[in-house]
């Protein structure tokens, strides 16, 4: 499907360039696929992370327990 952008030229290039790909299609297929990637990674990150601190018996408000921390812990 032909899609008309208006992307940043020199952006464009330095993509290419830094990838080292020989088309402006390749570049932003690339991109695509890594930014995909990318926020798929972080979103799985983000859900595994919560799901721990759920579990936690621990959990403080800053870095050093307080009083109430500690009373539930015990």
């Amino acid at each position: 499907m032909a899609t008309n952008l208006a992307i940043d030229n020199k952006l464009l290039e330095r993509a290419r360039r830094v990838g080292g790909l020989r088309t402006r299609k390749e570049t932003v297929t690339l991109a695509l696929e890594e930014f995909i990637g990318n926020r798929q990674q972080r979103s799985e990150v983000r859900k595994r992370f919560l799901e721990n601190a759920r579990k936690s018996k621990f959990r403080s408000s800053g870095p050093y327990p307080t009083r109430n921390d500690l009373h539930e812990r015990s």
